[in-house]
């Protein structure tokens, strides 16, 4: 199983790219339009609920560096230099899941004439910022890789056709905490962490056969339809954890490096590409969210503490197909 860390972004801001929406969504925001100021201010804590987003509405996406989100894994060259060349590549080897991106929540804002418009997060780690400045085409892979990343998080789909307006960022990129598996990052740097049952991981890759990965043509794969995974949750014997087991039966160990679990003090947020997506709002009624398939499991859970973001801890256990929250 591999262990998570809960580490703080504060993303430094890159550079801004201009899309918009190629056709009508929906699609579940938290019900404000302003972003919190600080890391503290919580967000988290107010309804997701369905917003309708237009078609043609303009989209900022800001690029941004933090050396808290895990850098591509060693001996990922190839598989970037197949995706930058349009060659298929092997979804199922880990190293093909070269580029760790945070994605933010879509949040508010207007465009120089006073328009609606939104803005999310792209955030990788400081490490390729030199040569994504440097090399026009890996600076191309990286703009499809964050553009497709919003697309599987929001479910939007957004134009090709982009604009670079000429700042650093539209507003300022939101920190948050996020959880990080550990083992996401290299031997040697400060946030690794591994443990004596990453084999079950290991083991796993050679046991699914039959169960082949997709392989795809260009720099990523294309978005496709999520599902949200089952999950129950109970108290620690001691009270003073709260445990969440998310069923995630198609997980393998390739998906983790792409997969974001955030927890904040009212919200469980788990986005895994092309799979799942699932999203726990402790202070949405249960007879309003369907999420909430538990009966009075729900009603008790919501009226429980806040979650204990900063004590947080996650094993994503791949031969189980079970990912283990506590909170």
């Amino acid at each position: 199983m591999a262990s998570s860390i809960s580490l703080a972004l504060n993303p430094v801001p890159g550079f801004c790219l201009k899309s918009n929406v190629l056709q009508t969504a929906v699609v579940h925001r938290t019900a404000t339009s302003h972003p919190p100021s600080t890391p503290s201010d919580t967000l988290g804590a107010l309804p997701r609920l369905p917003f309708t987003i237009p078609k043609g509405l303009k989209v900022f996406v800001n690029i941004a560096w933090d050396t808290n989100v895990p850098p591509p894994p060693p001996g990922s060259e190839d598989a970037i230099q197949k995706a930058m060349h349009g060659q298929d590549y092997d979804e199922s080897n880990f190293d093909a899941s070269f580029v760790p991106v945070v994605v933010s929540d879509l949040r508010d804002d207007k465009d120089k004439a006073g328009q609606p418009a939104l803005v999310v997060d792209c955030v990788f780690n400081t490490s390729i910022k030199s040569r994504t400045l440097k090399e026009a085409g890996f600076k191309a892979f990286i703009i499809e890789l964050a553009l497709q990343r919003v697309e599987s998080q929001t479910s939007l789909l957004l134009s090709r056709k982009i604009g670079t307006p000429n700042i650093a960022s539209k507003g300022k990129p939101v920190s948050r905490q996020v959880l990080v598996p550990g083992l996401l990052f290299p031997p040697g740097h400060p946030h690794h962490k591994s443990d004596t049952k990453t084999t079950l991981i290991q083991e796993l890759a050679s046991s699914t056969a039959t169960l082949p990965a997709p392989r795809v043509k260009g720099i990523l794969k294309s978005a496709s339809n999520t599902h949200t995974p089952t999950w129950t949750w109970t108290p620690t014997k001691d009270q003073r954890k709260i445990r969440f087991m998310i069923n995630v039966p198609n997980l393998t160990h390739a998906h983790i490096s792409n997969s974001t679990l955030d927890v904040e003090p009212r919200r469980v947020i788990l986005h895994i590409p092309s799979l799942y997506d699932l999203d726990i709002n402790l202070d949405v009624a249960p007879d309003t969210e369907p999420m909430f398939t538990h009966g009075e499991g729900a009603t008790v859970l919501k009226r429980l503490r806040d979650l204990d973001v900063d004590g947080a801890k996650a094993e994503w256990r791949v031969a189980e197909k079970v990912i283990v929250l506590l909170v």
